[in-house]
């Protein structure tokens, strides 16, 4: 019994050649979007804001997507209390990822409000890909610590450029967090459901990108989830159902 513990152990402990995978794609992952602050440093001054109020956004809120959602309903001439509400609300997926995070990192008290403030899309998808806790909280840590010094830097940057760099969306910098993202969820996607669930997401994204106000549509491609679970529930009972079926048929003729 010893023994197996002992092998046990051993197994979970990750060797040199996956920490140095993790370190690489934690690090990889936190400049690549770290670096698309830079365009919500211009968006929020383009939209209004100032070169502290850009910066304060970024590091008290830190979740891209909501910071975006923000700024484009006030450039928009959205009303500020509503605009606020979106972004809230946009943002309320993060205290999903938290739930589904406490478990595998396990955090003390004294840093849980730290590894909060850091539960985002991208640390999320870093933590949740590592194959044990150990390599789990090293790529969180490295992604996460990566990231919001990058993100914070170049709002920074781009806050102070904003008007030598002119529209954001001319030169495409509005996408760039998007595309590195979607570039770390596509290899995730492995099971049917998984795939199915990102492509209704996308059409009902779309579809009522031009029908509603910034930051809602997310929230109902966020619907995608829960129509591919009850589909696939639905199917799954209807697949049990025919076994018991035919068996009790069967039953029914044997002398």
């Amino acid at each position: 019994m010893e023994k197996s513990t002992e092998s046990t152990d051993l197994s979970e402990r990750p060797t040199g050649e996956a920490r140095a995978a993790t370190l690489r794609d934690s690090l990889g992952v936190g400049f690549a979007v770290g670096l698309s602050g830079f365009a919500f440093g211009v968006t929020a001054v383009s939209g209004g804001l100032s070169v502290a109020q850009a910066c304060v956004l970024s590091l008290l809120v830190f979740t891209g997507a909501s910071q975006f959602a923000l700024v484009g309903a006030l450039a928009g001439g959205g009303n500020p209390y509503t605009a606020a509400a979106g972004a809230f609300f946009l943002g309320v997926r993060n205290c999903f990822y938290g739930l589904r995070l406490s478990s595998v990192l396990s955090p003390s008290r004294r840093t849980r409000p730290l590894v909060a403030h850091w539960v985002i899309d991208e640390t999320t998808a870093v933590t949740l890909a590592q194959p044990n806790a150990p390599l789990a909280r090293l790529g969180f840590a490295v992604s996460g610590t990566t990231l919001f010094v990058c993100w914070n830097l170049t709002t920074l940057l781009g806050a102070l450029g904003a008007g030598s760099i002119g529209d954001p969306d001319a030169w495409g910098l509005d996408a760039a967090s998007p595309a590195v993202f979607l570039a770390l969820l596509a290899p995730m996607l492995r099971s049917t459901a998984e795939r199915a669930t990102a492509v209704l997401a996308v059409l009902l994204g779309l579809a009522c990108l031009p029908l509603l106000p910034t930051g809602v549509p997310v929230l109902v491609a966020a619907l995608a989830a829960p129509l591919v679970l009850l589909f696939a529930g639905r199917r799954g009972r209807d697949t049990v159902a025919e076994p018991t079926d035919v068996g009790g048929s069967e039953e029914g003729r044997v002398p």
